[in-house]
């Protein structure tokens, strides 16, 4: 067995306008650690602007022997990781303690109670997906869980547009699928395809209910699925919808790398971040084999 990990610091990275419990959470966790580890530097680093946690996490990751806790739903997560990355440490560790909507990455590798996993301070290493847009003035970015193109973002923008609340998220989702068109890309073997939806992941569920694949709960092994909906009648999609949040979806192609090309611009969804890509962009997707230490 490893020996367990201690860190020299903790930093509890939350927003502090967060309409969740993120603050009671971040300052209840280091209410917790600090009479536990007395000798470690445990601290509350809140947020002020969109975008803040990726700086504030390659800063605190930059120092030696660092873990870095991102209190926030999966967004706010892969604020913290893609800043974790950013930093190039080799020891870094990153957790989350989900104070979020979804907190899809947090259900579904989360092992025992976040408190309790840095004080017994198990480390893993699980892979990462990295998107890259090739344009010279964006940077690759990173996903912990799923990068999603089609009905995954088109939902999302149009959640965000109203406000939230079971009954009202189910009015935007019948709202945005009566209005949903199929997009068309065209695939490494240069031939145009139309999706209604494609996700590459990394875990196999997203959206709170929906089973994409068979894979393992605990992503390591190098490889993501591929989830596609070719373009089919809307009661299909309902359907295979319906399949994901009861049965499951069953096993998917798994793949290391993926490639296309935009045919006109198109958003598209990185842990529940909304982005948006050019059109005629080449885009690759590649798994990168345990890129990150992780506990919880």
């Amino acid at each position: 067995m490893n020996t367990p990990h201690k860190f020299d610091t903790i930093t509890i990275i939350f927003n502090p306008n967060s309409t969740g419990d993120a603050p009671k959470l971040a300052g209840e966790l280091r209410d917790d650690l600090v009479p536990a580890l007395p000798e470690t530097d445990v601290r509350l680093q809140p947020t002020e602007h969109a975008g803040h946690a990726v700086e504030l996490a390659r800063m605190a990751a930059s120092a030696p022997n660092a873990l870095i806790v991102s209190v926030s739903g999966d967004g706010g997560y892969n604020e913290v990781v893609n800043g974790v990355m950013a930093s190039g440490s080799d020891d870094a560790v990153c957790a989350v303690l989900a104070a979020g909507n979804a907190n899809d990455h947090s259900r579904v590798t989360g092992r025992k109670p976040l408190a309790e996993a840095i004080l017994e301070g198990h480390v893993r290493r699980i892979d990462l997906l990295r998107i890259s847009i090739d344009r010279a003035d964006t940077a690759p970015v990173y996903a912990h869980s799923y990068i999603g193109f089609g009905l995954t973002p088109v939902m999302a923008i149009d959640l965000e547009k109203g406000s939230k609340g079971a009954l009202k998220e189910m009015f935007s989702v019948v709202r945005t699928f009566s209005k949903f068109k199929p997009f068309e890309i065209r695939q490494s073997d240069r031939k145009r395809r139309k999706f209604d939806s494609l996700v590459f992941a990394n875990i196999s569920q997203m959206a709170k209910y929906a089973t994409l694949s068979e894979a393992d709960d605990h992503p390591a092994d190098g490889k993501f699925e591929v989830i596609i909906f070719p373009h089919m009648a809307k009661w299909r999609i309902l359907l295979t919808a319906l399949r994901a949040t009861t049965k499951g979806l069953g096993d998917q192609p798994s793949y290391t790398q993926y490639r296309f090309s935009t045919l006109k611009p198109m958003p598209y969804q990185i842990d529940g971040e909304v982005k948006s890509v050019e059109t005629s962009t080449d885009i690759t997707i590649d798994s990168i084999p345990r890129a990150l230490s992780i506990l919880g």
